[in-house]
Protein backbone atom coordinates (compact mmCIF):
# COMPACT_ATOMS: atom_id res chain seq x y z
CA UNK A 1 0.00 0.00 0.00
CA UNK A 2 1.05 3.53 -0.80
CA UNK A 3 2.77 5.51 2.43
CA UNK A 4 0.04 7.99 1.65
CA UNK A 5 -2.94 5.70 1.75
CA UNK A 6 -1.10 3.93 4.95
CA UNK A 7 -0.95 7.25 6.68
CA UNK A 8 -4.49 7.96 6.07
CA UNK A 9 -6.18 4.60 7.14
CA UNK A 10 -3.53 4.59 10.40
CA UNK A 11 -4.61 8.10 10.86
CA UNK A 12 -8.53 6.69 11.00
CA UNK A 13 -7.95 3.65 12.86
CA UNK A 14 -6.69 5.92 15.71
CA UNK A 15 -9.85 7.86 15.56
CA UNK A 16 -9.92 10.25 12.72
CA UNK A 17 -13.39 11.21 11.29
CA UNK A 18 -12.28 12.38 7.80
CA UNK A 19 -8.74 12.79 6.75
CA UNK A 20 -7.35 14.31 3.23
CA UNK A 21 -4.16 15.49 1.86
CA UNK A 22 -3.01 19.51 0.90
CA UNK A 23 -0.75 20.58 -1.01
CA UNK A 24 1.56 22.76 1.43
CA UNK A 25 1.57 26.39 -0.52
CA UNK A 26 -0.41 29.34 0.82
CA UNK A 27 -2.04 31.18 -1.87
CA UNK A 28 -1.44 34.76 -2.06
CA UNK A 29 -4.83 36.19 -1.77
CA UNK A 30 -4.78 33.76 1.82
CA UNK A 31 -1.78 35.65 2.89
CA UNK A 32 -2.97 39.61 2.22
CA UNK A 33 -5.95 38.73 3.83
CA UNK A 34 -4.34 37.37 7.06
CA UNK A 35 -1.71 40.56 6.81
CA UNK A 36 -4.69 42.95 6.16
CA UNK A 37 -6.28 41.24 9.15
CA UNK A 38 -3.18 41.69 11.42
CA UNK A 39 -2.45 45.13 10.08
CA UNK A 40 -6.13 45.87 11.52
CA UNK A 41 -5.45 45.00 14.94
CA UNK A 42 -8.09 42.11 14.79
CA UNK A 43 -6.33 39.78 16.28
CA UNK A 44 -6.12 42.11 19.73
CA UNK A 45 -3.71 40.54 22.04
CA UNK A 46 -2.41 37.45 20.30
CA UNK A 47 0.70 39.02 19.75
CA UNK A 48 2.17 36.04 19.06
CA UNK A 49 0.36 35.69 16.18
CA UNK A 50 2.15 38.72 14.26
CA UNK A 51 5.57 36.97 15.46
CA UNK A 52 4.67 33.67 13.60
CA UNK A 53 3.09 35.34 10.52
CA UNK A 54 6.56 34.60 8.55
CA UNK A 55 6.08 30.79 9.54
CA UNK A 56 2.78 30.43 8.64
CA UNK A 57 3.14 31.14 5.51
CA UNK A 58 6.50 29.13 5.01
CA UNK A 59 5.95 25.44 6.27
CA UNK A 60 9.08 24.40 5.53
CA UNK A 61 9.93 26.64 8.32
CA UNK A 62 8.62 23.50 10.59
CA UNK A 63 9.41 21.16 8.52
CA UNK A 64 12.56 21.37 6.06
CA UNK A 65 11.53 19.65 2.28
CA UNK A 66 8.08 19.56 3.52
CA UNK A 67 5.92 19.19 -0.08
CA UNK A 68 1.98 17.68 1.46
CA UNK A 69 -0.42 18.36 4.53
CA UNK A 70 -2.11 15.19 5.71
CA UNK A 71 -4.78 16.93 8.14
CA UNK A 72 -7.12 15.10 10.35
CA UNK A 73 -10.40 16.23 11.39
CA UNK A 74 -12.06 15.13 14.68
CA UNK A 75 -15.86 15.80 16.06
CA UNK A 76 -16.21 17.63 18.96
CA UNK A 77 -20.28 17.30 18.05
CA UNK A 78 -21.38 15.67 21.59
CA UNK A 79 -25.13 14.72 22.60
CA UNK A 80 -24.85 17.24 25.98
CA UNK A 81 -24.08 14.62 28.89
CA UNK A 82 -26.08 15.49 32.29
CA UNK A 83 -25.90 17.89 34.49
CA UNK A 84 -24.19 16.68 37.90
CA UNK A 85 -26.11 17.42 40.63
CA UNK A 86 -25.04 20.14 43.21
CA UNK A 87 -22.83 22.90 42.96
CA UNK A 88 -23.44 26.21 40.97
CA UNK A 89 -23.66 24.93 37.15
CA UNK A 90 -24.51 28.32 35.68
CA UNK A 91 -23.27 29.27 32.47
CA UNK A 92 -22.08 27.56 29.56
CA UNK A 93 -18.88 25.97 27.82
CA UNK A 94 -17.64 25.70 24.27
CA UNK A 95 -18.31 22.08 22.82
CA UNK A 96 -14.70 21.84 22.57
CA UNK A 97 -13.70 22.17 25.92
CA UNK A 98 -16.45 19.35 27.36
CA UNK A 99 -13.72 16.73 27.42
CA UNK A 100 -9.74 17.33 28.28
CA UNK A 101 -7.56 19.07 26.02
CA UNK A 102 -8.03 17.73 22.75
CA UNK A 103 -3.78 18.69 22.38
CA UNK A 104 -2.99 16.24 24.66
CA UNK A 105 -5.40 13.31 23.27
CA UNK A 106 -4.01 14.32 19.73
CA UNK A 107 -0.76 14.37 20.60
CA UNK A 108 -0.39 10.73 21.03
CA UNK A 109 -2.11 9.94 17.56
CA UNK A 110 0.53 12.42 15.76
CA UNK A 111 3.42 10.53 17.37
CA UNK A 112 1.98 7.43 16.01
CA UNK A 113 1.64 8.84 12.68
CA UNK A 114 5.02 10.56 12.54
CA UNK A 115 6.34 6.88 13.96
CA UNK A 116 5.27 5.28 11.07
CA UNK A 117 5.79 7.58 8.67
CA UNK A 118 9.81 7.29 9.64
CA UNK A 119 9.44 3.22 9.29
CA UNK A 120 7.96 4.13 5.41
CA UNK A 121 11.14 6.29 5.17
CA UNK A 122 8.82 9.50 4.90
CA UNK A 123 9.43 12.97 6.64
CA UNK A 124 6.79 13.95 8.99
CA UNK A 125 5.64 16.32 11.65
CA UNK A 126 2.30 17.29 13.45
CA UNK A 127 0.98 19.72 15.31
CA UNK A 128 -2.59 19.93 17.17
CA UNK A 129 -3.43 24.16 17.15
CA UNK A 130 0.15 24.76 18.55
CA UNK A 131 2.28 25.72 16.26
CA UNK A 132 2.19 28.42 13.47
CA UNK A 133 0.24 26.41 10.94
CA UNK A 134 -2.52 27.50 8.95
CA UNK A 135 -5.40 24.38 9.79
CA UNK A 136 -8.58 25.62 8.22
CA UNK A 137 -6.76 26.61 4.83
CA UNK A 138 -5.17 23.32 4.34
CA UNK A 139 -8.38 21.87 5.85
CA UNK A 140 -9.99 23.01 2.62
CA UNK A 141 -7.24 22.37 0.43
CA UNK A 142 -7.63 18.71 1.52
CA UNK A 143 -11.41 18.67 0.31
CA UNK A 144 -12.30 17.70 4.21
CA UNK A 145 -14.83 21.34 3.74
CA UNK A 146 -14.82 24.69 2.99
CA UNK A 147 -14.59 28.22 4.65
CA UNK A 148 -17.62 28.92 5.72
CA UNK A 149 -18.87 32.68 6.67
CA UNK A 150 -18.07 32.32 10.12
CA UNK A 151 -14.62 31.92 9.38
CA UNK A 152 -14.77 27.96 10.44
CA UNK A 153 -13.99 25.21 8.24
CA UNK A 154 -17.30 23.62 7.63
CA UNK A 155 -17.99 20.03 6.27
CA UNK A 156 -20.96 18.97 4.41
CA UNK A 157 -20.82 15.51 6.71
CA UNK A 158 -19.35 17.18 10.17
CA UNK A 159 -20.35 20.62 9.76
CA UNK A 160 -18.53 23.02 11.93
CA UNK A 161 -17.30 21.27 15.28
CA UNK A 162 -14.31 19.87 13.64
CA UNK A 163 -11.01 19.91 15.38
CA UNK A 164 -7.96 19.85 13.38
CA UNK A 165 -4.95 18.24 13.43
CA UNK A 166 -2.26 18.13 10.60
CA UNK A 167 0.78 16.24 9.84
CA UNK A 168 3.74 17.93 7.44
CA UNK A 169 5.09 15.14 5.03
CA UNK A 170 7.60 15.41 2.30
CA UNK A 171 5.70 12.99 0.45
CA UNK A 172 4.92 14.79 -3.16
CA UNK A 173 1.51 14.82 -3.99
CA UNK A 174 0.51 13.07 -7.19
CA UNK A 175 -2.14 15.03 -7.79
CA UNK A 176 -3.92 18.34 -6.13
CA UNK A 177 -7.53 18.07 -5.41
CA UNK A 178 -9.74 20.83 -6.29
CA UNK A 179 -11.42 23.36 -3.57
CA UNK A 180 -14.26 22.05 -2.00
CA UNK A 181 -17.18 24.16 -3.24
CA UNK A 182 -18.33 26.93 -1.02
CA UNK A 183 -21.83 25.41 0.41
CA UNK A 184 -23.31 28.20 2.40
CA UNK A 185 -25.28 29.95 -0.11
CA UNK A 186 -27.29 33.13 0.99
CA UNK A 187 -27.40 32.05 4.69
CA UNK A 188 -25.80 34.35 7.23
CA UNK A 189 -27.48 32.48 10.25
CA UNK A 190 -23.58 32.35 12.04
CA UNK A 191 -23.14 36.18 11.64
CA UNK A 192 -26.38 37.14 13.09
CA UNK A 193 -26.28 35.07 15.75
CA UNK A 194 -22.54 35.87 17.04
CA UNK A 195 -24.04 37.75 20.75
CA UNK A 196 -21.20 40.68 19.86
CA UNK A 197 -21.06 41.27 16.23
CA UNK A 198 -17.25 39.98 15.61
CA UNK A 199 -18.05 38.17 12.23
CA UNK A 200 -17.17 40.22 9.41
CA UNK A 201 -18.67 40.43 6.13
CA UNK A 202 -14.93 39.17 4.81
CA UNK A 203 -15.38 35.30 6.56
CA UNK A 204 -12.98 36.94 9.37
CA UNK A 205 -13.62 37.35 13.38
CA UNK A 206 -12.76 40.49 14.82
CA UNK A 207 -10.97 38.56 17.93
CA UNK A 208 -11.56 42.28 20.09
CA UNK A 209 -15.73 41.40 19.92
CA UNK A 210 -15.05 37.46 20.06
CA UNK A 211 -16.59 35.92 23.33
CA UNK A 212 -13.87 33.25 22.92
CA UNK A 213 -11.48 35.53 23.05
CA UNK A 214 -12.44 37.57 25.94
CA UNK A 215 -13.07 34.80 27.95
CA UNK A 216 -9.97 32.51 27.32
CA UNK A 217 -7.57 34.80 25.90
CA UNK A 218 -8.10 38.10 27.37
CA UNK A 219 -6.09 39.37 30.42
CA UNK A 220 -7.51 42.02 32.84
CA UNK A 221 -10.92 43.19 33.11
CA UNK A 222 -13.39 42.18 30.34
CA UNK A 223 -14.25 45.54 28.26
CA UNK A 224 -17.37 47.19 29.90
CA UNK A 225 -19.47 47.55 26.65
CA UNK A 226 -19.45 43.65 25.97
CA UNK A 227 -19.51 42.21 29.47
CA UNK A 228 -23.43 41.79 28.53
CA UNK A 229 -22.88 40.42 24.82
CA UNK A 230 -21.59 37.17 26.63
CA UNK A 231 -24.54 36.36 28.85
CA UNK A 232 -24.04 33.05 29.73
CA UNK A 233 -20.67 32.19 27.90
CA UNK A 234 -18.56 30.86 30.69
CA UNK A 235 -15.98 29.57 28.79
CA UNK A 236 -14.77 30.16 24.80
CA UNK A 237 -18.43 30.57 22.85
CA UNK A 238 -19.87 28.38 19.84
CA UNK A 239 -22.91 29.63 18.47
CA UNK A 240 -21.79 30.36 15.53
CA UNK A 241 -20.71 26.69 14.72
CA UNK A 242 -23.93 25.14 16.51
CA UNK A 243 -26.78 27.34 14.43
CA UNK A 244 -25.25 26.16 11.05
CA UNK A 245 -27.31 24.25 9.33
CA UNK A 246 -24.84 21.83 8.20
CA UNK A 247 -23.83 21.49 11.82
CA UNK A 248 -27.50 20.97 12.89
CA UNK A 249 -27.73 18.48 10.41
CA UNK A 250 -24.77 16.20 11.09
CA UNK A 251 -26.12 15.71 14.70
CA UNK A 252 -23.88 14.48 16.79
CA UNK A 253 -20.88 12.32 16.00
CA UNK A 254 -18.27 12.88 18.52
CA UNK A 255 -16.50 9.33 18.44
CA UNK A 256 -12.91 9.69 19.53
CA UNK A 257 -13.66 12.59 22.04
CA UNK A 258 -16.42 11.65 24.61
CA UNK A 259 -17.57 14.73 27.27
CA UNK A 260 -16.90 14.91 30.69
CA UNK A 261 -19.97 16.58 32.47
CA UNK A 262 -18.00 18.53 34.80
CA UNK A 263 -16.50 20.04 32.11
CA UNK A 264 -19.09 20.89 29.90
CA UNK A 265 -21.56 21.80 33.57
CA UNK A 266 -18.51 22.99 36.11
CA UNK A 267 -19.27 23.83 39.40
CA UNK A 268 -18.73 27.43 39.65
CA UNK A 269 -17.51 27.49 43.20
CA UNK A 270 -14.47 25.48 42.07
CA UNK A 271 -12.99 28.79 41.18
CA UNK A 272 -13.21 30.43 44.07
CA UNK A 273 -11.71 30.43 47.62
CA UNK A 274 -8.84 27.73 45.93
CA UNK A 275 -5.18 29.04 44.84
CA UNK A 276 -3.99 28.77 41.40
CA UNK A 277 -2.08 25.92 42.10
CA UNK A 278 -4.85 23.81 43.82
CA UNK A 279 -7.13 24.94 40.63
CA UNK A 280 -4.03 23.82 38.26
CA UNK A 281 -3.99 20.53 39.97
CA UNK A 282 -8.12 20.51 39.98
CA UNK A 283 -8.50 21.06 36.48
CA UNK A 284 -5.00 19.30 34.83
CA UNK A 285 -5.06 17.94 31.45
CA UNK A 286 -8.34 20.71 30.49
CA UNK A 287 -8.68 23.71 28.86
CA UNK A 288 -9.85 25.59 32.02
CA UNK A 289 -6.49 25.94 32.72
CA UNK A 290 -5.20 28.49 29.89
CA UNK A 291 -7.45 31.60 31.57
CA UNK A 292 -6.07 30.45 34.52
CA UNK A 293 -7.84 30.78 38.09
CA UNK A 294 -8.60 34.03 38.21
CA UNK A 295 -9.86 34.25 34.48
CA UNK A 296 -12.38 31.68 35.25
CA UNK A 297 -13.43 33.44 38.09
CA UNK A 298 -13.98 36.35 36.15
CA UNK A 299 -15.85 34.95 33.76
CA UNK A 300 -18.25 33.40 36.44
CA UNK A 301 -18.64 36.44 37.96
CA UNK A 302 -19.80 38.22 34.03
CA UNK A 303 -22.30 34.91 34.06
CA UNK A 304 -23.91 35.61 37.22
CA UNK A 305 -24.01 39.17 36.66
CA UNK A 306 -26.14 38.93 33.37
CA UNK A 307 -28.25 35.82 34.70
CA UNK A 308 -28.66 36.92 38.14
CA UNK A 309 -29.02 32.91 39.07
CA UNK A 310 -29.50 33.05 42.81
CA UNK A 311 -27.50 30.23 43.51
CA UNK A 312 -24.94 32.18 42.48
CA UNK A 313 -25.03 35.13 45.14
CA UNK A 314 -22.51 33.96 47.73
CA UNK A 315 -19.92 33.90 44.69
CA UNK A 316 -20.34 37.65 44.70
CA UNK A 317 -19.63 38.05 48.08
CA UNK A 318 -16.32 36.01 47.56
CA UNK A 319 -15.17 37.68 44.58
CA UNK A 320 -15.70 40.66 46.49
CA UNK A 321 -12.60 39.26 48.93
CA UNK A 322 -10.72 37.62 46.15
CA UNK A 323 -6.87 38.24 46.03
CA UNK A 324 -6.95 39.15 42.32
CA UNK A 325 -7.92 41.86 41.53
CA UNK A 326 -9.59 41.45 38.17
CA UNK A 327 -11.91 39.04 40.19
CA UNK A 328 -13.16 41.89 43.01
CA UNK A 329 -13.47 43.86 39.96
CA UNK A 330 -15.88 41.52 37.95
CA UNK A 331 -17.48 41.18 41.23
CA UNK A 332 -18.31 45.20 41.53
CA UNK A 333 -19.47 45.13 38.06
CA UNK A 334 -21.67 42.05 38.78
CA UNK A 335 -22.71 43.27 42.33
CA UNK A 336 -24.16 46.09 40.31
CA UNK A 337 -26.18 44.08 37.61
CA UNK A 338 -27.67 42.82 40.63
CA UNK A 339 -29.12 46.27 41.92
CA UNK A 340 -26.48 45.51 45.39
CA UNK A 341 -24.65 48.37 45.49
CA UNK A 342 -25.28 48.56 48.83
CA UNK A 343 -22.35 45.92 49.22
CA UNK A 344 -19.79 47.65 47.33
CA UNK A 345 -18.62 49.35 50.45
CA UNK A 346 -15.27 47.32 50.77
CA UNK A 347 -14.28 47.55 47.23
CA UNK A 348 -15.00 52.04 47.26
CA UNK A 349 -11.45 52.22 48.99
CA UNK A 350 -9.66 48.75 46.88
CA UNK A 351 -6.09 49.22 46.43
CA UNK A 352 -6.27 48.93 42.63
CA UNK A 353 -7.24 51.67 40.98
CA UNK A 354 -9.34 50.09 38.53
CA UNK A 355 -11.47 48.56 40.80
CA UNK A 356 -12.20 51.46 42.80
CA UNK A 357 -13.36 53.23 40.07
CA UNK A 358 -15.67 50.21 38.23
CA UNK A 359 -17.36 50.24 42.18
CA UNK A 360 -17.43 54.25 42.49
CA UNK A 361 -19.03 54.47 39.18
CA UNK A 362 -21.28 51.91 39.88
CA UNK A 363 -22.11 53.45 43.71
CA UNK A 364 -22.52 56.75 41.81
CA UNK A 365 -25.69 55.38 39.73
CA UNK A 366 -27.93 54.67 42.87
Amino acid sequence: MPARETLEHLALSLGADVVGWSPVTVPDSASVQYAGWLEAGKHAGMTYLERQFEARQNPSSRLEGVRSVLVLGVSHAFQPPECPAGGVRVGRVARYAWTPDYHEQLQPVLNALEAHAAELGVRARGYVDHGPVMERLFGAQAFLGWRGKSGMLVSTSYGAFLTLAVLLTDLLLDEVPDAHPDRCGRCVRCVTACPTGAIGNDRTIDANLCISYLTIEHRGPLPHDLRRGVGDWLFGCDVCSGVCPWTVKAGPLARLFQPDPELAFPDLTRFFGVSERQFERDFAGTAFLRPRRKGMARNALTVLGNTRAPQGWPLLLLGREDPAWEVREAAAWALGEWGEQRHLSPLLNDPHQAVRQTARQIHEQV
